[in-house]
């Protein structure tokens, strides 16, 4: 019925198909994905029939079929159907008046027959003037002998081609394998004949003819539809409504067709895959019947060729993988991928990955994998290389970030690049090959040199040996990784720059390092974040691997041995010190920096690491202030620099003591003249190198009062004039209270810190998750963590001092006894209240230090007035938040480490508020609320001054009788009328 409605009827459409020399395959010109199509042949001629499987072509087929092929792909045509008669296939065939363009003079069967291609067909009724006019034309096509019509002796004969057995379903001593190999490389000129699907097609091989079926390499379309397996066997059912167009079921190997015939039982047929006639419709589009070129990649046992195939389109050549996987209508598969070269890949792989962002066609309902990656935006910065941790990893401190502050040093994690591993002793993990020569190339490079650094994006992955799912957002840390730039008037000779444009200037790290073989690039997945410069990582990867580069070679990776006398015995390093003394200088690179006067040191000449201190030259200790100033400072000017030293001996610890020189400076000199360190003649002055100008650098420090020399007073002499009197200024801390525990003790914070301000700006900041799934956070005892603060619900670093029963929280109301390092305060908090500390704020000290009243013997809470001795307290120094000048008296290291509140060292101070004259002590001496210690004969006359003035307002307490004082005279508890513990000087 629809045949009939357009028979009389012009029409439009595009050639999509000539399966013979008088037969066509117009495509409607309809908007739709799929348009109709039609078989039409030729009104009133007839075509030479080309051969069947294993036929013979009738004279001048393949020409006849080549002329109308060439005359009419892909072109517009105007045709007039006509009667359409009965077929036994089925398909609907009619018999049309065909115009190229429309035009009149373009009738295709006048021109066909006109070049002696066909016959004009025997007509059973009166004919026409059209059927004159091609009778005509065929009698002048004879006359002149063209097309099938030759005069040439034997041209019917050669024009029938020699067909070869079809490589397709059946023995036909065609090798796939053995013609992939020969061409390799090669473009082989092809006519495609059919399209399976989108991704498989069957082409004759020019100029033998070779029938063969071709899988477009790296790719894999939606299937046409396949032969079930039998009925005893299910079927998995696909549906375009699942994302990422999966099945229900694992998909079964497709069945061959020598596996079809052997089984030998019913089959039913499958639909098409979703969108696998769209992928097929497009196929055929660009390549049925086109002339293609083949790059064979390689062959299967059952003679199907795998290669790329190239099609033209508007005088431009295609890719037809490419535009297959850029339009939705494929997927990358590695098998076959792998074959292409690495700039084909990539781009295939691009291609595919759009698709999914943009979900295209069979990409419609893709849900992209979970990543544990998300893209750094807006965080470049520029700065100095101060250390590197491995072949990918370095630290640079911030140029935008003033220095001593905690935020200046940033890790800097190499993107999309992974060197060998520097294994970790602790844990056993050795040292993989080439991780030393890929860190020892970044410190030659890089030490003290101006990067340019793209923070691009970060990863979070488990802590330790946790590889948990479930575990993974309690225990984990988040890394940051970015692309690195040498910038020019760095120390970077013989470094080529990059040619990717659009990047910083500069030379990038981490190509740098993959084109010498010290690093690979890594294999992301889709959707995850990756380096902007990843492209050229690919290449320098490749071509490594091309020259046997580095880790790439086949040779034996270099043997290193460095005697690690660090961790050695005092007797070994003793023994060790006469070949250090060998020559008067060694050169050495500085390792680590362990203080700001201790470092570990690897000396290459010898084959050893040893632990160096700086002869006469002492930095605050740990803890002690501007310790930490002094460690940023060594860290910024030698580590991981070349260096010369001169040792002069060992301690009974085993560490050399002597001087260090980088560029010729002493280094000793440049921290006596910044005032972190001093310098202790005790030590030898006429046997330390440069002692004179180590004098000189700290009486400079001195006059100027720098840092540790900030509150200092020359010696002044004495009244009586027969000495002089070194007055040893005590140390100042500006704080403010925030803890007051029983007798006497507190806890203060520095005011201004700027290291405290970085850190509660950070915890401020934190993104904070759900409560961890029970069972993936233990807190142990003594493990820092994050914990919410009851009063005021801010999140704080805390101590673990008490678990629940059993040591694993059963419940997430099980509760923790936590300890705020920070602030000196101690509560209970449910489990659903604690998180995993970020390593970014682990590793710095607590800034809650525990303080205690100099001179003072304060009631504790359990005894009389010790309630009030810490009310009363409280009223002085926490109602108001005012800051205090805290006057260190003395240390009480007794305490050992703190484990929790009112452990630890202990600093005994006198707390004076800047805005009244008496101190804290004074206060709680004049309400009654304490007492003094009892006076020692050894009190040095500072002290015995402190007493004396503290002694006035003890006595208006007794006087008056306030507070314990309300009953008379307290009696010496038994600590203060004890015999002296102190020792009797001994005998030299």
């Amino acid at each position: 019925m629809a045949a009939a409605a357009t028979q009389g009827r012009w029409l439009r459409g595009k050639v999509k198909a000539v399966p013979s020399g008088d037969t066509l395959v117009i495509m409607g010109m309809a908007k739709a994905e799929i348009p109709p199509e039609k078989m039409i042949t030729l009104v009133s001629v007839i075509a030479p029939r080309l051969a069947r499987r294993d036929g013979v072509d009738e004279p001048f087929a393949w020409e006849s079929r080549e002329f109308l092929r060439k005359l009419c792909i892909g072109k517009e045509v105007t045709f007039l159907t006509h009667a359409t008669p009965p077929t036994q296939s089925g398909m609907p065939r009619e018999f049309a008046t065909v115009l190229l363009g429309g035009s009149i003079t373009q009738n295709v069967s006048k021109l066909v027959v006109a070049n002696g291609w066909a016959k004009v067909k025997e007509q059973k009724s009166e004919s026409n003037e059209d059927v004159a006019e091609l009778l005509r034309l065929e009698e002048q096509a004879k006359e002149q002998g063209l097309g099938k019509w030759s005069k040439v002796p034997g041209a019917p004969e050669a024009s029938i081609r020699n067909l070869p057995p079809s490589a397709i379903g059946g023995f036909s001593g065609f090798d796939a394998l053995d013609f992939a190999t020969r061409n390799k490389g090669r473009s082989i000129q092809a006519i495609v004949e059919q399209v399976r699907d989108g991704s498989a097609l069957r082409v004759y091989l020019l100029p033998e003819f070779q029938f063969v079926q071709v899988f477009v390499a790296g790719i894999q379309s939606p299937s046409m539809g396949r032969r079930a397996a039998p009925e005893n066997i299910a079927e998995p059912v696909v549906s375009a409504d699942r994302p990422n167009g999966e099945s229900k079921a694992e998909p079964r190997a497709q069945l061959t067709s020598a596996q079809k015939v052997a089984s030998g039982q019913t089959t039913i047929e499958v639909a098409p895959d979703p969108f696998g006639r769209e992928a097929k419709h497009f196929t055929e589009m660009r390549t049925l019947h086109r002339d293609v070129r083949i790059l064979p990649e390689t062959g299967d046992r059952f003679n199907n060729l795998t290669g790329s195939i190239y099609y033209d389109e508007a005088g431009e050549v295609k890719n037809l993988a490419m535009e297959l996987a850029k339009n939705g209508l494929a997927k990358y598969v590695e098998w076959s991928g792998k074959m292409l070269d690495d700039k084909d890949k990539k781009e295939l792989k691009s291609a595919e990955l759009e698709a999914k962002k943009n979900r295209i066609r069979m990409w419609t309902n893709y849900v992209p994998p979970a990543t544990n990656s998300k893209p750094i935006h807006d965080q470049n910065f520029t700065g100095k290389v101060v250390e590197v941790v491995s072949g990918d990893c370095i630290i640079v401190a911030d140029d935008a970030v003033p220095f001593g502050s905690p935020l200046a040093e940033r890790r800097v994690n190499l993107s999309s690049i992974r060197c060998p591993k520097m294994g970790n002793p602790r844990t056993g993990d050795g040292r993989e090959n080439y991780a030393r020569e890929a860190k020892e190339f970044l410190r030659q490079k890089l030490i003290g040199c101006q990067v340019n650094v793209c923070m691009e994006y970060s990863r979070k992955v488990p802590v330790g040996d946790n590889t948990n799912p479930a575990a993974m957002s309690a225990e984990s840390k988040v890394i940051d990784f970015g692309s690195v730039f040498l910038t020019p008037q760095s120390k970077g000779e013989g470094v080529v720059p990059s040619t990717n444009g659009g990047q910083p200037a500069g030379s990038n790290v981490a190509e740098m390092l993959v084109v010498r073989g010290l690093a690979e690039a890594v294999k992301h997945r889709d959707f995850e974040e990756r380096s902007s410069y990843y492209d050229a990582l690919l290449a320098a990867e490749s071509k490594a691997i091309a020259n046997r580069k580095g880790k790439h070679s086949a040779g034996d990776p270099p043997a290193h041995h460095i005697q690690d006398l660090t961790t050695a015995s005092a007797k070994k390093t003793k023994d060790f010190l006469p070949f250090l003394q060998r020559s008067r200088r060694l050169s050495a690179v500085v390792d680590y920096v362990l203080s700001g006067h201790r470092f570990k040191l690897v000396i290459p000449k010898e084959t050893c690491s040893i632990a160096f201190s700086l002869s006469g030259v002492r930095c605050p200790g740990r803890g002690e202030p501007y310790s930490e100033e002094a460690i940023a400072l060594m860290r910024r000017r030698i580590l991981q620099r070349d260096v010369e030293i001169e040792v002069e001996t060992v301690d009974r610890n085993g560490t050399f003591l002597g001087s260090l020189w980088e560029s010729r400076t002493n280094i000793g000199v440049v921290l006596l003249q910044a005032g972190l360190a001093k310098f202790q003649a005790s030590f030898g002055a006429d046997r330390i190198a440069d002692s004179h100008l180590l004098a000189q650098a700290e009486e400079s420090a001195k006059r100027q009062k720098l840092k540790i020399w900030e509150n200092y007073v020359e010696g002044q002499e004495i009244v009586n004039g027969s000495s002089v009197a070194e007055t040893r200024k005590k140390e100042v801390l500006k704080v403010v209270v925030t803890e007051v525990l029983g007798g006497g003790k507190f806890y203060v914070q520095s005011v201004g810190d700027q290291m405290l301000a970085s850190i509660q700006q950070q915890l401020a900041s934190l993104d904070i998750g759900e409560a961890p799934v029970l069972g993936s956070f233990n807190p142990k005892k003594g493990d820092l963590v994050l914990a919410q603060f009851s009063a005021d619900n801010s999140w704080n670093r805390a101590m673990i001092v008490n678990v629940p029963r059993g040591g694993i929280a059963q419940s997430p109301k099980d509760e923790f006894e936590v300890f705020y390092i920070d602030y000196g305060n101690q509560e209970v908090v449910p489990y659903n209240r604690l998180r995993l500390l970020p390593p970014a704020v682990h590793s710095v000290p607590g800034f809650a230090q525990l303080a205690s009243l100099a001179f003072l013997k304060v009631p504790s809470l359990e005894e009389d007035y010790g309630q009030e001795a810490a009310e009363y307290l409280s009223e002085l120094t926490l109602s108001s938040s005012q800051s205090f000048n805290a006057v260190i008296e003395e240390r009480d290291t007794s305490g050992g480490k703190a484990k929790g509140q009112g452990t630890g060292t202990v600093l005994l101070v006198s707390l004076v508020d800047e805005e009244s004259t008496p101190d804290v002590s004074a206060y709680m001496l004049k309400a009654g609320l304490a007492r003094l210690e009892k006076r020692r004969r050894w009190d040095t006359k500072e002290r015995k001054a402190s007493f004396d003035e503290l002694e006035e307002y003890q006595q208006q307490a007794k006087t008056s009788r306030s507070g314990m004082w309300q009953y008379g005279d307290i009696q010496s508890d038994d600590e203060d009328s004890a015999p002296s513990t102190r020792k009797p000087a001994g005998k030299r």
